[in-house]
């Protein structure tokens, strides 16, 4: 997390100090750097420079408008799985000429909308998905390109429910399925097959599954193009691991070094699907504590961020580093390892005003003495955080800030009881 940084015991994220936007934004908060966001696009493209690429920003992973307009303008294209994120996409003023449309449940209203839109490719998980948008391409005049998205079997070796590429996922379709599909597809008037698709899951941290991916897809490529079939691009999807606890995420430079020299070979050009290793680490959220307490030998820090805030410790058993704003003495700025015992700290819960014994952000924590008032910041917040926010308990969702330099943006505003309530009140009597 380059773009956060501790200056004389103070955190900052870029050029300002996170207590400063805590105070004139109020907590629950979100921040983001979007030099990290910038950067890491940059890197992408620098790494796999020699299969021409197209970064396809997962818009699932953090889909606030103004990062999408910070991509767009970056020259970024977008991965959707919905009608609503393609929507997202286009206020933002991102280009469907270079946007995939993914997900196992498009309806024929997304698929309509989408096909007027022009988005790039469709990534078709089922057969059932080729015989709606055929009939739907037929019905407005158009072709519809599509990428089959084939599981390989590959073990990515990560949590279950981000785990994707195996055969009995509920995405795409095993190889034999596929390449029965793709039969079908010669036969499909609204259809033209311009690409193939594979996703193997989410928080990669081994080169290894996407060896074997890329070979895999590499001889489908092969075999796709033998039944006639004019295959242009491979989309690898994301998934690309990053450092929550540190460490354990390897360089964009080593995920190419095994994908580029076989994916060459096709003479397709690289699509890519990333999300999380784009904007995990490019975004802290932080917290205000209201109590401390201790019941027995617990001792729980209650502060103002909670499930329906970050909801992947909860959801994942996601682990976050979690730290003071403002380090008191006797404490490490930045420890080199969260999991370890940390000098000045004694184990904590972390945890919010939710009422639900699994509403925490950590448990048995590592952390300096805290009061009420202090601030802390839970780091690798970007993705899959307010993206996945709810109102449970009648909470209103976060505010949302983007620092560049020294200025930084309200991206969204904090909701408010109105917010929340309208969309009920606003119906007849």
């Amino acid at each position: 997390m380059d773009h956060f940084h501790y200056r004389d015991r103070d955190l900052y994220c870029e050029d300002l100090p996170a207590a400063e936007l805590a105070d004139r934004f109020g907590t629950p908060l979100y921040v983001y750097s979007a030099s990290a966001f910038v950067d890491r696009l940059a890197e992408l493209h620098s790494a796999f420079a020699a299969l021409d690429p197209l970064v396809c920003y997962s818009v699932k992973a953090n889909s606030n408008l103004g990062l999408l307009k910070l991509m767009a303008g970056h020259g970024s294209g977008f991965d959707v799985v919905s009608g609503g994120e393609l929507y997202r996409v286009r206020k933002a003023g991102g280009a469907p000429s270079k946007t995939v449309f993914a997900g196992v449940g498009k309806t024929d209203e997304e698929i309509r909308e989408a096909l007027r839109a022009g988005v790039m490719l469709f990534n078709v998980e089922s057969e059932a998905e080729l015989e709606a948008i055929d009939a739907v391409a037929r019905a407005e005049g158009v072709k519809a390109p599509i990428a089959l998205r084939v599981n390989p079997d590959v073990d990515p070796k990560t949590h279950r429910y981000i785990s994707t590429g195996k055969k009995e996922s509920k995405f795409g379709m095993d190889v034999d399925r596929a390449l029965l599909a793709a039969e079908s597809v010669l036969g499909m008037r609204g259809l033209a097959m311009t690409g193939l698709h594979m996703h193997i899951g989410s928080q990669i941290t081994s080169t290894e599954p996407y060896a074997h991916a890329s070979a895999r897809a590499a001889e489908l490529v092969d075999r796709l193009r033998g039944m006639g079939h004019e295959i242009t691009w491979c989309n690898m999807g994301g998934g690309f691991g990053i450092d929550y606890r540190g460490g354990e995420s390897r360089p964009i430079a080593e995920f190419a070094e095994v994908m580029v020299p076989v994916l060459r070979e096709t003479g397709c050009r690289l699509a890519m699907e990333p999300g999380r290793s784009i904007a995990g680490n490019a975004g802290v959220l932080l917290s205000r504590v209201i109590f401390t307490k201790q019941s027995g030998d617990k001792r729980f820090v209650i502060q103002d961020a909670a499930m329906n805030d970050l909801i992947r410790p909860a959801l994942y058993e996601g682990f976050h580093r979690i730290w003071p704003v403002r380090v008191p003495e006797g404490s490490p700025s930045w420890p080199d390892d969260f999991e370890a015992p940390i000098p000045g700290t004694e184990p904590r819960d972390v945890v919010g005003p939710v009422c639900e014994s699994g509403d925490f952000l950590a448990k048995d924590r590592a952390l300096p003495p805290t009061a009420r008032g202090d601030l802390l910041a839970v780091f690798s917040a970007g993705a899959y955080g307010m993206v996945m926010a709810s109102n449970y308990n009648t909470r209103p969702r976060a505010a949302e800030v983007l620092v560049q330099g020294s200025e930084a943006t309200l991206v969204r505003r904090r909701e408010t009881y109105d917010d929340l309530l309208g969309p009920e009140l606003d119906v007849p009597s």
